[in-house]
């Protein structure tokens, strides 16, 4: 199932306006994601990631490259 945590994986930002920049970047890629709260059990400084599925890591990876300062790109899980 694709709603599975265990499909996903999340960038952490350290604020808040990095993660819009991304937002904007990956809407012009045409990329799946979604702006949620960070998830308790993951720490970070800001308090919304992205997140996308697992088999974009590399497409997201390299849309963000030298565009947004990210923190992590991670599992969700």
């Amino acid at each position: 199932m694709m709603d599975q945590p265990e499909n996903y994986d999340v960038v952490l930002f350290n604020c808040v306006s990095h993660a819009i920049k991304a937002e904007k970047v990956l809407k012009a890629t045409g990329l799946t994601f979604k702006i949620i709260p960070v998830p308790r059990h993951i720490s970070s400084d800001c308090g919304v990631c992205l997140r996308f599925p697992r088999e974009q890591k590399g497409a997201v990876e390299a849309a963000l490259q030298g565009q947004v300062e990210v923190r992590e790109i991670r599992p969700l899980c």
